[in-house]
Order: C-alpha cells, then structure tokens, then sequence
C-alpha cells in the first residue's frame, strides 16, 4: 500500500516553481479583507451558469507514494460553446502585469493543475485557462487567456509531482521517525509538580476538542514543558500537524527553545524552527532585499529549495544560528529561510506577529494546515497591548512634507502625491487652531485621506521600482511601507476603532486606533485547531477572556502556586505614590528602600511605574544613603543594548559580597521574563500600582468601553497597571527553595479593588 501525500494545489507549485530574486516576486500579501473583497468583486462578474470556489482533486502515483492533490479553484466559467474555463484570480496591492509575457509562471501552473484535474473528471480534451489579476487599491483588473490539451496537462501535472517528491518523501520519512519518537518519548523530569499535571491534561483535552484554553499558570508551575508535551504527544497521536510557540520577548523563546531541546535529549525526534526577526539576523549592514544590495537575495529562489532539504535532513533544532550558517552555506536570505522553514517543521518557535498581524502573517497558512496546528501562547497578557499595536497605523505630516520638497525636482507624480497628503494635514491644523483643540477625536475613518495616500503609494511604487538609493530613496521606502499599513489597517476599520489626531507646533500626526482587538485576533486566529493562552498573571481572567477573544465554547483554568506561603514574606507599606504626591514622599520611599535592605544583606530590584520616577527616587537614595558601607547600585536606563542588559542581569550574582540594589521599571525589560533563582534575588519592592501614565490613548480606551457598559477605568489603567505589578513581584519565587522579601509600596494596595486582583500568596 502506498503512503498517501495530502497537498494543496498552491503550496506544491509555489515549491516547484520558485524562481529568481527576493524582491522580483508577485506580492499577493493583503490585510484581511483585501484579497477575498477583491476575489469577491471578479466573482459577482459571473453568469448565472458559471461556478465559484469549486473543490477539485485528483490522486496521482508516483513511486511509494500517492499523491491526493487539492483544492478551490476561484471559477468555473462556462463559455458560448458550452466548454469550461478554469479562473484564477490573483490579488496584489503592487503593479499586475500589464502583458501576457510579464504573468507568473506559478500562477499558470497553479490554474493548470485545476484545468488537469476538471479535465481528468469530466474527460475533457483540451482546456481554457484565465488569469485575472486584480489591484486591490484601483480596483483595475486583467486577464489572459491560454487553451491546453489534455495531454499536455497530464505531463505538467506529472512532472510538478515528480520534482516534489524528494521533498515529500523526506518528510514522510520524518514523520514515521517522529511519530515513532513521540509514542516512546515519556514526561522529562521524574514526577509532575503541583499544578502540573492538571495543566497538561488541560491542554491535551482542548486539542482534542478543538477549543480554546486560557490559564492562569503561577511561576513554578513550569508552563513551558506543562503546554507543550502534551501537545506534542497530541501530534503523534495525528491529532496536529504542527505547534506555533508564540512569545513576546527573545528569553521567552530561548526557554522554549530549552525545552525542545531537553525532549530532544530524551530522545524526540522533531523539526523546530524558531523565527529570528529580519532586523537582527540580516547579514547586511543595511536591510534591502534588492538583489543589488544583497547577495542573498539576488536568485534567492533559485537556491532556497536546496537549502531548505539541505537543513531539514540534517538537523532538528535549528535556531538562530544554525538557520545562519546554512543560509551562509547556500547564500540565501537567513530571515526568508527561516519563513520557508516555518511551513515544513513540526514546531515554529515565533513572535506572536507571525499569526495575528496582517501584515507581516504567514500568509501561506492554508486552512488544512491552519485545521491541524496549535497555538501555544506565552505570556499572553502581554498580547492586549500588542494587538493593539498591530490592528492601529499612524502617518505623519513631517515625512510627506520632506518627501514633497525632496522629490519636487526627481519625480513630479511623487511630488504632487506627497504635497496632496500634507495638505490634508495642513487643513488638519488650521481646523485644530480655529477649534482651539490640539487633540481631535472621531469615530469616522479618514476617507479623503485615504484616497490621497492610496495615490500616493502608487507613485511611490513606480519610483521605488527605478530608484531607492540615498536618503531620499529610504524615505521615501519607509513612507511607502507606512502608507500601505495606514491603508490595509483603514480596511479593518469598525466601530472598534477611533481616529486622532495630534497637533503640535512642529508636527501633526493622525491615528486609526483599535481599541478592542478582539474581533481581530478571533479573525486572525480563526481555523487553528486550538489557541492555549497561557501565562501567570492573567488577571482578573474575565477582562482577559474579553480582550482575547474568547468563545463560549472555550475552557479556563486558574492552579493555585505551587509554593509555600513560608517562602515569601509579604510587607505593605501605604505611603502615596500618586503623580502629586511624588516630590513629597520620595525621601520616604528611600527610606523605606533602605530600611529594606538592612535587615539583610543580598541582591534587590526596586521597580518603579516610569523612569521619570525612578529617577526621582534614585537621586533622592544616592543622596543620603549611597556612601552605606557594602551597597551597590544599579540603574535601568531606556536605552540599553544588549550587552548591558546581560551585564546587568550578570551582576545579580548569588556570590556577591555586601548588597546590590538595582533601580528597573514595571513592564521593562527587567521585570519580565528573567530567572534569577536561589540567592540571585533576595528582595523585590514594588513602587505604586503600575497604572500607565494618564494620556489621550488611555483615556480614549476608558471613554470606549464606559460606553460599552463595563469599567473603564479598570480596562485602560487598573488591568494594565497590576499585571506590571504582578509580573515584577513574580520574580522573586521561582522555585521550591526561593525565600525572599516582597515590599509593595502604595496606600491602594489596601483598598479591597486592588486587593482582590492580588495573587493569594500575597494577601
């Protein structure tokens, strides 16, 4: 009996039919609603006999194994004759080929092997093929046309599966091994902790059951190990195909990357991918996929294929620095290797923007394939704030007013484009003046503006075709890439979203703003089989199941700590630390600070709402008690690199001499994320309830869900503010043998509101 390959029409001529250049591809990436409006637009074009979105397949042999080749064709066009059409529409908010001879080789094969497979069904002898392009943003459209014989079909169809099946035969091979791997693989560590097994009994069910899981998992738990093992056992059982780990912060990644890696000791055997952001991992100086700046991209897809079985048979944990030296190996682009990468392994290891931001997607995720992957979400609190960051897009007038002066004697199409869009915020402004408001507010999206960005993009598009060198040419690159995010985001524009505007003397911005996202991460994350949101502080859990996007079908689960109430000493000391009151108490808090720290020598973090406030306070402490015999002091600075982030990290030593105090903010870097077990980290003081500076956003969040009946307030400042406290403190226990002291600073934290969104352990 043969082994059967289930593929999609798309994904095996995209592998076969790769060719060229990085920056030389047909750039089909849309929002949303893009591409489906515009494939909906050619559809409602059909005539009453004509089909669309029609399931073809076809079964073809090849050696040990069988292929079963699928998928929806856009249309069945029936002609004058009485013969079919087969149509394939294809979306792009770029330039569509203006002749036949400038269309893609790949999306003829793809509406070729759609024409083979009607063919082979109905007996048909020869074929018609049409291409219909569409530009999203003009709504212009074209289309050519070719007639195939059957015969020639068959032979097409023949060979894309002859070229695809090492490929596929090596993945079949990985999978017997990895299923195999999977039955024999037992939990890693001799016994499961408190909590523990609950957790990934949770997890398997949910799977299994294809719903939603958010959990409340406290430090010590072990989230990691407790979500994804019984995900992968999931996996051998062919329950899943693939696993998404999403973080939010690189020490995240690298703890699931650990945790890969010890299974993998126990003998998994398992492909995982983890994505490096293009920022980081390009080997240029500069970041440009022209093939005249970057030799990685110049014929990147005449090599990729190579490189991609190259590392596939040869390595399982393939991180950063593996994807880099195979992308050296091959000279291919190490960030579009890892994406290509990401659509054949069994794990990808990721930010969380790789699935719920619509601009930067894996697009090529097809709904089988979406229909048997996990989404294992780390840290999900953070993931409020960050999905509103992704479902939001601001412009500038600064940038259109540069671009107009600069281009008024390169290009007159960009000139004029650039001046028509400041000219909107030249209007902005005076109407700000004459209203004597700097900040304006509406729930309407900004129409004109709109129309004259879209201008302006395709403008830019033509001269970025010709020339990006200079300055100029990277303005205007980074303006256009801010306009097309401005424009696919005014496509998800609803009642969830505001526009603002900010005027100041120098500049004038404009904002579409979602404020509830979500809709949108229900949108983005719709076909995977199950989404586990997982993280120690999701509370209060019912504002985090709103703002996630949970269903009613959907399960939680809160577990208790797994440590002792002994292991932690708990102090509260309600002195104000409202904006008002700083000047006044801030000698108070040092006091407080110090008188911490003399009871005991050893390693503190002191973490503060903002920098202006630690700073505040750390003049105040180095003002009267820095000269104390034994103290060290360290402070977090806004701009740290990478190097001095570690150092700081690395003088948080269990070994230390006297005491080491180290000023940080709530919701940084240092307060999230990080381990320092054992004697790394006696004592942890808590400056304030986090709340976020009160500001137009904030308010404009606590206004909207006012409206909507629940507590604003809560939703913009409470919520946010006391999982920056809870994280912070979360620090300081993060095993079975961790003692330390935790001051928590602030009258709030004995009003019954705020206690009650305290863990137990802290009460």
């Amino acid at each position: 009996m043969k082994d059967q390959v289930k593929i999609a029409v798309r994904p095996l001529v995209e592998y076969v039919f790769r060719s060229g250049d990085l920056d030389s591809g047909f750039r089909t990436g849309t929002a949303l609603t893009e591409g489906t409006k515009a494939h909906q637009q050619v559809q409602r074009s059909y005539g009453e006999a004509d089909q669309k979105e029609v399931y073809l397949a076809a079964e073809i042999p090849y050696g040990d194994l069988l292929f079963i080749i699928e998928g929806r064709c856009d249309g069945l066009l029936v002609l004058e004759d009485g013969s079919v059409m087969i149509d394939e529409i294809k979306s792009s908010s770029s330039d569509i080929p203006a002749a036949m001879e400038e269309s893609y080789p790949v999306h003829w094969a793809q509406a070729k092997c759609y024409a083979y497979m009607y063919a082979r069904e109905h007996g048909a002898k020869r074929m018609k093929v049409q291409l219909t392009y569409v530009q999203v943003i003009t709504g212009e459209q074209r289309r050519f046309q070719q007639e195939v014989d059957f015969t020639e079909l068959e032979a097409f169809v023949n060979e894309i599966v002859e070229q695809y099946a090492p490929y596929a035969q090596m993945l079949r091979d990985h999978q017997i091994a990895r299923d195999k791997s999977i039955s024999e693989l037992d939990f890693p560590f001799a016994s499961y902790r408190d909590g523990q097994r609950k957790l990934a009994g949770a997890v398997y069910k949910v799977i299994g059951e294809r719903v939603h899981l958010f959990a409340k998992a406290p430090t010590g738990i072990g989230k990691t190990i407790s979500t994804t093992f019984p995900a992968v056992k999931a996996m051998g059982e062919g329950r899943l195909e693939r696993i998404f780990y999403l973080t939010a912060k690189t020490i995240t990644r690298t703890a699931a990357e650990d945790t890969f890696s010890l299974l993998q000791s126990k003998g998994l055997h398992l492909h995982v991918v983890t994505i490096t952001a293009k920022e980081k991992i390009c080997p240029q100086d500069r970041v440009s996929c022209r093939k005249e700046d970057c030799p990685f991209a110049d014929g990147y897809y005449d090599r990729i294929n190579g490189a991609v079985l190259d590392i596939l048979a040869n390595e399982t944990l393939i991180g950063r620095k593996t994807i880099e030296d195979y992308a050296r190996k091959h000279r291919v682009c190490p960030f579009e290797f890892s994406l290509d990468l990401a659509y054949a392994a069994d794990v990808v290891i990721c930010d969380y923007n790789y699935i719920f931001d619509p601009r930067v997607s894996l697009k090529r995720m097809f709904a089988e394939s979406k229909s048997r992957t996990a989404l294992l979400i780390d840290e999900a609190h953070n993931l409020v704030d960050r999905a509103r960051e992704m479902y939001s897009a601001s412009l500038n007038k600064g940038d259109f007013l540069s671009l107009q002066r600069e281009y008024k004697s390169l290009n007159a199409e960009v000139h004029q484009a650039a001046k028509a869009v400041n000219g909107f915020f030249i209007q902005l402004r005076k109407d700000a003046l004459d209203s004597g408001r700097k900040e304006q507010v509406s729930q309407q999206v900004p129409a004109q503006l709109i129309e004259q960005v879209e201008h302006f993009i395709l403008a830019a598009e033509q001269e970025l075709s010709l020339h990006q060198d200079g300055e100029q040419g990277q303005l205007l690159l980074q303006t256009y890439f801010t306009a097309q995010s401005f424009v696919r985001i005014s496509k998800l524009y609803d009642d969830r979203f505001v526009t603002y505007a900010e005027i100041s003397s120098r500049e004038v911005s404009i904002k579409l703003f979602c404020l509830d996202p979500s809709h949108l991460l229900r949108e983005m994350g719709k076909g995977y089989c199950s989404h586990i949101y997982f993280s120690a502080t999701l509370i209060p859990m019912s504002y985090y199941r709103d703002m996630l996007g949970a269903r009613e079908q959907d399960y939680t689960l809160s577990l208790p700590s797994p440590f002792h109430r002994e292991q932690l000493e708990v102090q509260i000391e309600p002195l104000s630390t409202r904006y008002h009151d700083r000047e006044g108490t801030k000698l108070q808090v040092a006091e407080l600070l110090r008188r911490m720290m003399a009871g005991r020598s050893g390693n503190y973090l002191f973490f503060f709402p903002s920098y202006a406030y630690m700073n505040l306070v750390y003049e105040a402490f180095i003002a009267n008690f820095a000269d104390e015999t034994g103290l060290r002091l360290m402070l977090q600075q806004g701009d740290m690199t990478e190097e001095e982030r570690e150092g700081f990290l690395a003088a948080f030593d269990a070994d230390n001499e006297g005491t080491l105090a180290g000023f940080a903010v709530m919701g940084g870097i240092f307060s999230e994320g990080i381990d320092l077990v054992g004697d790394r980290l006696t004592g942890v003081a808590i400056i304030g309830v986090g709340l976020p500076q009160i500001g137009l956003e904030r308010n404009i969040i606590r206004d909207y869900f006012n409206s909507g009946g629940k507590n604003g307030l809560d939703y913009a400042y409470v919520y946010p503010g006391m999982n920056k406290v809870l994280q912070a403190g979360g620090r300081l226990i993060r095993t079975e043998t961790d003692q330390g002291r935790l001051l928590l600073i602030d009258d709030r934290y004995l009003q019954p509101h705020y206690v009650a969104l305290l863990p137990d352990e802290w009460k």
